[in-house]
């Protein structure tokens, strides 16, 4: 399999929706963090498969002693948890601006000081921080950053994503949610607090062990608060499928697939006899996949599943986008 190409073009298009969520609210979101972000979960993924650090950096085109240094910039903070050393250092000098390296290395007193030093580094190089005087007394400056949204939004917005990963994932304990929804372990214990209270998520305790989890996901129609889970939904479920089929083995498509997608494109032009029934598409599948689940819920109402039984999860998932033409340009 020769998958180079087809690398390079998914993040071509992974990087057009990131720009567009990025600009999607009238206001610019910060994405100095996204390329550290990327390389980080590709190690994470890469080791999860079994792939040793050598190899790892080999497929970066790293020397091993450069990639141990930079994964050891983007692990866990030993002093902030929940925060990569990388994030948390810029979230304190943002929030504590200006403060002197002397200040910076003694608040992060419980990182190794090389790798701490070189997190510094790597901020000011990329601008993300500004560096005044010498030594340990220099001052170190955040640059601007976008406003800050409401915080009330910002917590519901977490919710949004924390539900939709228990719900697809779950039950989940801290460590294995903060893996699919990135935040701090206080801004999780909140989200998942509150989903325990407003009965949409449930705890279960067995000795120190906690594992949340969610029986029912809906983002209803209209829902403008829940649009940033809902993308998140549908991207994670196209890519669980798309990746299921891949450690298959699975090269081709039968009908009668299971598992897998199909993308279908309709030319025709306004006016067209058939112009209601391909615009309508979406909507007709949203229809027959709505009916399906309350019809499914109604039956596991009814009917407890068999006790020899295994649990079945089949996540579908339907898009759809409608572009014109002028003079053959795209508008």
């Amino acid at each position: 399999m020769h998958a180079a190409r087809l690398i390079d073009a998914l993040v071509r298009q992974t990087t057009v929706l990131i720009a567009g969520l990025a600009t999607a609210s009238g206001q610019r979101a910060q994405l100095a963090h996204v390329a550290n972000l990327v390389f980080a979960d590709l190690v994470r993924e890469l080791r999860e498969q079994g792939i040793g650090n050598k190899v790892i950096a080999d497929m970066f085109g790293m020397a091993l002693r450069t990639y141990r240094r930079k994964v050891a910039r983007l692990s866990a903070s030993q002093t902030v948890q929940g925060q990569s050393l990388w994030e948390a250092v810029l979230a304190h000098v943002q929030q504590r601006g200006p403060v002197s390296r002397a200040d910076v290395l003694q608040r992060f007193a419980r990182d190794d000081e090389t790798v701490l030093r070189s997190v510094l580094l790597d901020l000011i190089e990329t601008g993300l921080m500004r560096a005044e005087g010498e030594g340990d007394a220099v001052e170190l400056t955040a640059a601007a950053t976008a406003p800050t949204p409401d915080p009330a939004q910002q917590a519901a917005t977490l919710e949004s994503l924390v539900l939709v990963a228990l719900h697809r994932s779950g039950p989940l304990e801290l460590a294995e949610l903060a893996k699919l929804v990135p935040a701090s372990q206080p801004e999780l214990d909140a989200a998942l607090a509150q989903l325990v209270e407003s009965g949409l998520a449930t705890l279960e305790q067995r000795g120190p062990h906690k594992r949340w989890g969610c029986e029912r996901c809906v983002i209803g129609f209209g829902d403008e608060l829940g649009w940033e889970a809902a993308v998140l939904d549908h991207y994670q479920a196209m890519v669980g499928a798309l990746v299921h089929k891949l450690r298959s083995g699975a090269r081709r498509s039968a009908l009668g697939d299971h598992i897998g997608g199909s993308t279908f494109v309709f030319d025709l032009w306004e006016g067209h006899p058939l112009q209601a029934r391909a615009l309508g598409y979406l909507r007709s599948m949203r229809e027959q996949g709505s009916a399906l689940r309350q019809a499914i819920d109604e039956h596991a109402a009814a009917t407890p599943m068999p006790g020899q039984a295994k649990a079945l999860r089949v996540v579908a998932y339907v898009g759809q986008n409608v572009t014109t033409t002028e003079d053959g340009d795209e508008d």
